[in-house]
């Protein structure tokens, strides 16, 4: 008896500690790329995000026009202009989720040819979607920038950073006015984005668990998930927040990297959340998450705030 009593209380100690050193986090989604995501508004009406990405302008650069690719829910082809967003932007605000317009994606529509080029690119993405001017959302100041470059060439990434970077330290006299957040694979160092890491001024950086075999989880179990975590926890300067960014249903990842839910909150929130730089999840994508309730099932271990 004398000794179920000692393990009681070791195992509740235990437990007590674990729950002490955690970490609260939240949850970002990408949207836009689905009519099942529903409705900007009905995504942040929903409770279960702290972030989204509109996702994704994925042309721009080399004097191409920029373009929103959105056409699951607004653009020229739908015949419905992507400025019925601004009163839907201003809603997730007011429930205190951020809103970050995406760059890049997997398409091949995107580069930049020089610094020069990287100053214009910065010069439109503030003027569009950071000031409250009339842009391709309406008359929206959205909460930062993501860089998801995933094709193309390595090269002007960091200038874009830099100058995006300038921009708001002019706007605000510090470096606050508006996020700045990069979404690299696994594998590090990351092929297109490893030179705006090393600025370490980053705010933010969502981790893409899958589509990667050699870090991202699998049948084999969780230890290249945890390796690279760790990889990434020692690489990255103090100050920037990780994200995990992992699908949300086996169908949103080609290659890969899905995680039940129960697996995901046994066997792996209980360790990258008590890593100190740790600030949560992020899912591809919203009408995903629609259809496998993945966030639903993992918000409460992720603790949201």
């Amino acid at each position: 008896m004398a000794s179920y009593i000692a393990l009681t209380l070791t195992l509740s100690l235990l437990c007590f500690l674990t729950l002490s050193l955690a970490n609260n986090g939240k949850i970002a989604v990408y949207w836009g790329q689905d009519a099942e995501d529903g409705s900007l508004k009905s995504t942040c009406e929903s409770g279960n995000y702290n972030i989204v990405f509109i996702s994704f302008l994925n042309t721009f650069g080399c004097r191409r026009n920029p373009t929103l690719n959105l056409d699951a829910h607004c653009g020229p082809n739908m015949d419905k202009p992507c400025t019925i967003l601004s009163s839907e932007t201003e809603v997730c605000q007011n429930k205190g989720v951020k809103v970050l317009l995406a760059l890049g994606g997997q398409t091949p529509t995107y580069s930049l040819c020089s610094a020069s080029d990287a100053k214009v690119v910065a010069t439109y993405l503030y003027d569009n979607f950071l000031s409250a001017q009339n842009g391709p959302l309406g008359n929206v100041s959205l909460d930062g920038i993501h860089f998801d470059i995933q094709s193309g060439s390595n090269l002007y990434w960091d200038n874009l950073f830099h100058e995006l970077d300038s921009i708001r330290y002019r706007a605000s006299g510090s470096a606050s006015s508006f996020i700045l957040s990069a979404a690299p694979s696994c594998f590090l160092p990351d092929p297109f984005l490893d030179a705006t890491i090393k600025t370490g001024n980053l705010d933010h950086i969502f981790i893409r668990f899958y589509n990667s075999p050699v870090c991202q989880y699998s049948a084999d179990g969780v230890l290249s998930l945890i390796n690279s975590w760790n990889a990434w926890t020692a690489n990255v300067l103090g100050g920037i927040s990780l994200f995990m960014e992992l699908p949300a249903s086996p169908d949103a990842a080609s290659n890969g990297g899905y995680i039940e839910p129960s697996n995901f909150t046994t066997q792996v929130l209980p360790y990258i959340n008590t890593t100190s730089s740790y600030a949560g999840v992020a899912l591809w994508d919203r009408s995903h998450d629609v259809k496998s309730l993945y966030s639903n099932k993992i918000k409460p271990g992720i603790i949201m705030i």
